[in-house]
């Protein structure tokens, strides 16, 4: 199913979403031994302390691009969501010329400024970290919201945060299907 913008763009944009659409899936290697990183986000979150949020969320971008060897991208956490009238802003994702890229992540909701909730803290990461990767994993020219983008970002939260009451995988155990990373998303 394309997303009704789909008919809006170029014939390059469009070429450009169908292949972000066909990749779904973001297999890692031996994921279980990148949720310590997981977890100190989760931990970082719980005491509401932007530096440690910081400290953590960096490492575990830092985890993750060089599990996918793709270069490193910059992490910024801020406090407050920015919001106007269309709704708050949890998250972005830049990288302009001559730059490194950059992801901004809000850990506080505009409204309260209540301490996020960490699935959708690691959720929102997860997605700018999925941008970084259309372009220089999958390399991309563009990074589209595809229905393959969101299911890119579903693999990555599905394999660090295994389901309540799944069974515990060993430290080195293998997703299975699929579990080999991949240079730049080449199959």
């Amino acid at each position: 199913m394309r997303f009704a913008y789909y008919q809006r763009l170029s014939v390059a944009q469009q070429r450009v979403y169908r292949q972000s659409d066909a990749v779904t899936e973001v297999p890692l290697r031996r994921p279980a031994t990148l949720r310590p990183w997981v977890e100190r986000v989760r931990e970082a979150l719980a005491l509401g302390e932007r530096q440690a949020l910081l400290d953590a969320t960096a490492a575990l971008g830092a985890a993750l691009t060089r599990r996918l060897e793709v270069p490193g991208v910059e992490v910024e956490v801020l406090e407050t969501r920015p919001s106007d009238d269309a709704g708050e802003l949890h998250g972005l994702y830049t990288w302009a010329p001559g730059q490194r890229p950059r992801i901004q992540v809000w850990m506080r909701t505009a409204k309260r400024g209540r301490v996020v909730a960490f699935r959708t803290y690691l959720r929102t990461f997860l997605h700018e970290l999925c941008h970084h990767l259309d372009f220089l994993w999958l390399e991309l020219s563009d990074s589209f919201h595809t229905e393959g983008f969101f299911q890119r970002e579903s693999s990555l939260f599905q394999q660090l945060v295994p389901p309540a009451g799944a069974p515990k995988r060993s430290e080195t155990a293998d997703t299975g299907k699929g579990s080999t990373s991949t240079r730049r998303g080449q199959r």
